[in-house]
């Protein structure tokens, strides 16, 4: 292009387009390059100051909760740069130890919320913790009160009033298998004439005791809730034969001498019996007065006999009781078999004649191998091992043939507990709700009663009669807890809060982290 002086049309390309030197370079343009600049030399120039001198706070999306408020002067320590705050960076400080355990992971989530070390997973699916505890809402907020909208992306229940669905015990018409017998109306009747309570309530209060923190109820306990009427000094066996468990044609109880002259592994017990327990009376018979609660001779002789019927039954004749465990955790019947194998190693190391050396390697070696897969969240607990097995024809008929010398021995037990196969069922002492929730009675107390919640059994209308009431409106296995429709009433409404994070948790108990430690590592 040749230019012809200011304010004239030089040319332009091939063509010879006429155009101005002002059109290419406009004056205008000049102008907005250099405010560019100065407006970007401007932020950085604040940049620098606000980072070294103002602690960040222009570029801050606000301050810290109370808790990160010591990390407000360090943007880094969280987001690294300008990234997002990773859960590595979270796991500096709330991982405690460095151990990298992964207790706030949802692996952790995983395991805790089902008890199944089968749910672990290695995370790939796993939410940033930072997506869900937002941050720099103010010195006031609590980042734990994840929102429900958190909660609803990967659980799509709805809300709680409308679309969140009953509880599984309720909806699932769940009873417990309690394994006892146990009618609420006549216990509540007989605390109210023995300690002359008036308000029906309080009578709940002799047998639930709250736990310390008020929140839950301790499980039931013989010594300390049921020993002060149940199996009095006048509790005995029936009259029963004496002789042979083992004997196939005329069955009998041993007696106290016999077992200890035998001398069986786990008979320790014997020695410290008292002998005036047991009264001799005619035909040859006996009886035990008083009979104690899991009462040693009792079980002894229930385990001989049952094992006419099941020869080598293995570790059931580890436990005290049945091996039915419903919704349960088969680490009970475990540390059951462990708590035995324990008392006879220790009676063992009183015996040092080879032949209690070597049983007593054997016990140990059982020990070593019930221990490693408590403690190992690889090794699958099996709780059917515990079982007894399936009754053959033979096996049935042994059962009949000892029913009446098994009945009479257990004639004390029979009153709350139910006998079969020759075993004590064994007690569900507390009921298995809500397994992923909860609850609170401290928060709930001050403005509703026990009977306000837990209407299944109708106290108030059955309590004041005298008669007996019907097996179908009071037994322990009644799920005497409310479905969702009783929550309702307060919860989801104007009255209470309905929030996802008041009833469920999703990082594990800090009470319980030693045990999760052994099952995550």
């Amino acid at each position: 292009m040749k230019d012809r002086g200011p304010g004239q049309k030089g040319s332009f390309g091939h063509f010879r387009l006429p155009v101005a030197r002002r059109y290419l370079l406009p004056g205008f343009r000049n102008r907005m390059l250099l405010a560019a600049a100065a407006i970007g030399g401007a932020v950085v120039f604040a940049a620098l100051i606000d980072a070294f001198a103002g602690s960040g706070a222009l570029v801050s999306n606000g301050p810290l909760s109370s808790g990160h408020a010591n990390l407000e002067a360090d943007c880094g320590s969280c987001h690294g740069g300008f990234e997002d705050v990773t859960n590595e960076r979270c796991a500096d400080c709330h991982e405690r130890f460095g151990d990298r355990s992964g207790a706030f992971s949802l692996a952790a989530h995983e395991i805790y919320r089902s008890s199944d070390p089968g749910r672990l997973e290695d995370g790939v699916e796993e939410v940033r913790c930072a997506g869900c505890h937002d941050e720099h809402l103010g010195r006031d907020a609590s980042i734990v009160r994840v929102s429900d909208h958190e909660c609803l992306a990967c659980h799509p229940v709805g809300s709680f009033e409308r679309g969140h669905p009953e509880f599984d015990f309720a909806a699932e018409a769940i009873e417990d298998a309690a394994g006892h017998r146990f009618p609420h109306v006549h216990h509540v009747r007989e605390v109210r004439k023995a300690e002359g309570v008036e308000r029906l309530e309080e009578t709940c209060l002799y047998c639930h005791h709250p736990q310390p923190d008020g929140r839950g109820f301790e499980p039931l306990a013989f010594d300390r809730d049921c020993g002060a009427c149940h199996l009095a000094a006048s509790a005995a066996t029936e009259r029963l034969p004496v002789g042979s468990p083992d004997d196939l044609v005329r069955p009998g109880v041993e007696t106290l001498q016999a077992i200890r002259d035998r001398g069986d592994l786990g008979g320790g017990w014997a020695a410290a019996a008292n002998p005036e327990d047991f009264r001799a009376v005619e035909g040859g018979r006996i009886l035990k007065l008083p009979v104690d609660h899991a009462d040693p001779w009792v079980l002894a002789n229930l385990r001989r006999l049952r094992a006419t019927a099941f020869p080598g039954a293995g570790l059931a004749d580890l436990l005290r009781a049945s091996a039915d465990l419903p919704n349960g955790d088969p680490r009970v019947l475990y540390e059951e078999a462990i708590a035995t194998l324990e008392g006879h190693a220790n009676e063992l190391r009183a015996h040092p004649e080879p032949r209690a050396l070597d049983e007593r390697r054997r016990v140990q070696t059982e020990l070593r191998r019930l221990r490693r897969a408590v403690r190992s969240p690889f090794t699958p607990l099996e709780p059917e091992a515990f079982e007894l097995p399936p009754a053959a024809d033979a096996a049935a008929e042994r059962l009949r043939q000892i029913e009446p010398l098994v009945a009479g021995l257990t004639e004390s037990c029979r009153r709350c507990h139910a006998v079969e196969r020759a075993t004590v069922a064994r007690v569900q002492k507390d009921q298995r709700v809500l397994r992923r929730a909860e609850f609170d009675h401290r928060a709930h107390v001050l403005e509703a009663g026990c009977f306000d919640c837990h209407r299944a059994i109708d106290f108030e209308g059955l309590v004041p009669g005298a008669e007996p009431v019907p097996a179908e409106l009071d037994r322990a296995e009644i799920q005497n807890v409310p479905a969702i429709a009783t929550c309702r009433e307060c919860h989801g409404s104007r009255l209470v809060s309905s929030r996802c994070v008041d009833c469920h948790l999703y990082h594990p108990d800090k009470s319980r982290r030693a045990e999760l430690l052994v099952t995550l590592e």
